[in-house]
């Protein structure tokens, strides 16, 4: 799924040196391109800050990089292109669903279980999980490089969760996309995880998968 002249490696590592936003500091992370790093931590510690700040979305201090190529010395909507954040609330500014995907319908859309009549349906008639997989289709058709997902299953039952999970580890195994998932849930860390950090305070550690 190329963007269309996107300055960014198909396939690069996602770091951050010396990261500091809200009360985290001095980051150091660094998510291999075609991995998943789980990222958990109790409500407040500053999960979402963290991926904000990789998306380049808030002020904060330190060096992000994408391969070779660092967040500050791209625009921020370029970075934001590549460096695709899906927020756990998401946003929609069309009345329909279509409308939020001009190029037409995905063709992932039957993997989560919807077909193309989806596209002519009203957004306030989803679900709070119709909303959530669609916002997560719509942020992989814009061919990002690496995904920041905050807590992309939450509203989901047990089929449409299982659906999404191998959907998204296909996609970053696939396309060689640094994925770094939010999540409260140790059974989908031990799924989809190949590492996982938990927020301790104002730093991150490497905690046990499983």
């Amino acid at each position: 799924m190329p963007a269309t002249h996107c300055p960014f490696p198909e396939s690069a590592a996602l770091r951050a040196t010396g990261l500091r936003v809200g009360a985290l500091s001095d980051i150091v992370l660094e998510i291999p391109a075609g991995h998943v790093v789980a990222l958990s931590g109790p409500s407040g510690s500053g999960k979402s800050r963290l991926l904000r700040a990789l998306a380049d979305l808030d002020p904060h201090d330190g060096e992000v990089a994408l391969g070779d190529i660092a967040q500050r010395a791209v625009p921020g909507h370029v970075w934001r292109q590549a460096v695709m954040l899906a927020p756990a609330d998401s946003q929609w500014w069309e009345e329909t669903v279509g409308a939020h995907f001009p190029a037409g319908p995905p063709e992932s859309l039957s993997t989560l279980g919807f077909d193309a009549g989806v596209m002519d349906w009203q957004v306030s008639r989803l679900s709070s999980g119709e909303r959530q997989r669609l916002a997560l289709l719509r942020a992989v058709v814009h061919g990002p490089r690496a995904l920041l997902l905050d807590e992309p299953t939450a509203n989901l039952d047990i089929d449409s969760t299982a659906r999404v999970e191998a959907w998204l580890t296909g996609l970053a195994r696939r396309h060689g996309w640094p994925v770094l998932w939010v999540t409260h849930d140790p059974a989908q860390i031990a799924r989809v995880a190949d590492r996982h950090l938990r927020i301790n305070g104002h730093v991150l550690e490497v905690a046990p998968c499983a």
